[in-house]
């Protein structure tokens, strides 16, 4: 399903990797300053009908369970470039986080889940949920705009009417049931809370408040995407696309098809440099929430916020993401100028555009457009 093939010199494809490895995450510097929270559990919870599917697991969601995955040891010493002297201590075993993987869950197998892997959650530790599913948007303006009043995303499919007029019918006067609005996950914002939304309603998320005072994320997907790209919905999103393979996604949105292996590693070693100097954004910013910086000393989190914000950045210069709902958001919002538009990171973009020859897919004097 990846939408960019790599291409060995006799024209076999080479099979990407898209696990955690041992140089995927920029490393921290030295006396840099984050929490010392460590990723546990993660939901990931699939609810689109279009995707491709394996088994009970959607496209998307098989990308989040590999981007929250650690490559096996054994892979990685195979993959080490030759020269490198290899250690005679045995490194130590890290953990890969512990996964629910609910494809259409009820609101009810939903809460349960959630509940018990809150229940379990160790002390220090940060509990994940990424929803990749239907938008759910409210009905009618509200008086108040309470946690239920921006609708959420859909978990699961009403199979129980089948008549279209009986579910508009309902739906005047009820809100859907299985749809998962912020205010749903506002008791477990006791503990530390990364959320991520890839959905057509993700900017309900952006209505959260933190009743705790513990750190909480959410990354949130764009809206909509340009006409061009609304085709490929079937074959998972680009946001996520972007979390867990990025220079794929990268490929992909500068309308390049295949690609020469020499040239991928070339990319991907200049994305490596990319993800150090946004590492090094967010850490010296002065502005920027806490919490950012709470869920930056472990791996996986820092390596989806590093991947979040060169997402944002690609999308803002790219020459067909022009309108506010092609772009993702934050709670809270990160500070714009410091990170997605960061004139450093998007000079960053039009070299590796330079590298692929495709600068011409993007904006040359983007703060000029803004």
């Amino acid at each position: 399903a990846d939408p960019v093939m790599v291409l060995n010199d006799d024209n076999t494809i080479v099979i990407t990797s898209n696990r955690l490895s041992e140089t995927g995450a920029p490393l921290l510097e030295q006396g840099m300053i984050v929490g010392q929270l460590a990723l546990a559990d993660a939901l990931i919870i699939g609810n689109c009908n279009n995707q491709v599917k394996f088994s009970e697991l959607t496209i998307d969601m098989f990308r989040m369970l590999q981007a929250l995955e650690r490559e096996p040891m054994n892979l990685a010493s195979q993959m080490n470039k030759p020269g490198m002297q290899e250690s005679t201590e045995k490194p130590a075993r890290r953990e890969n986080p512990h996964k629910y993987l609910l494809y259409k869950p009820t609101f009810s197998q939903l809460y349960t889940f959630l509940a018990a892997s809150f229940k379990e959650l160790p002390a220090n530790s940060v509990l994940l949920i990424y929803l990749s599913a239907t938008g759910v948007f409210p009905s009618g303006r509200s008086d108040s705009e309470g946690p239920y009043d921006f609708g959420g995303v859909l978990t699961n499919s009403n199979r129980d009417i089948i008549n279209g007029d009986a579910l508009h019918k309902r739906n005047q006067s009820y809100k859907e049931m299985h749809c998962l609005h912020p205010g749903d996950l506002y008791p477990f914002t006791r503990k530390p809370l990364f959320i991520i939304v890839d959905s057509s309603n993700s900017v309900a998320y952006k209505n959260f408040t933190n009743l705790f005072g513990q750190p909480l994320v959410c990354l949130l997907s764009p809206t909509a995407y340009p006409k061009a790209l609304q085709d490929q919905s079937q074959r998972g999103s680009l946001f996520t696309l972007f979390l867990n393979n990025p220079l794929m996604a990268f490929l992909f949105v500068s309308g390049l098809s295949s690609m020469r292996r020499g040239l991928w590693e070339k990319c991907q070693d200049y994305l490596r440099k990319i993800n150090r100097d946004i590492a090094q954004l967010l850490t010296h910013s002065r502005s920027i929430d806490q919490s950012f910086l709470q869920f930056f000393g472990d791996e996986f989190l820092r390596l989806l916020l590093t991947r979040f914000i060169f997402c944002s950045a690609t999308m803002r210069m790219h020459k067909i993401f022009r309108e506010t709902r092609n772009y993702p958001e934050t709670y809270p919002q990160l500070p714009r100028d410091e990170t997605v538009e960061n004139p450093h990171l998007q000079k960053h973009i039009l070299e590796l555009a330079s590298i692929l020859d495709v600068r011409n897919v993007f904006l040359e004097n983007t703060l000029d457009d803004y």
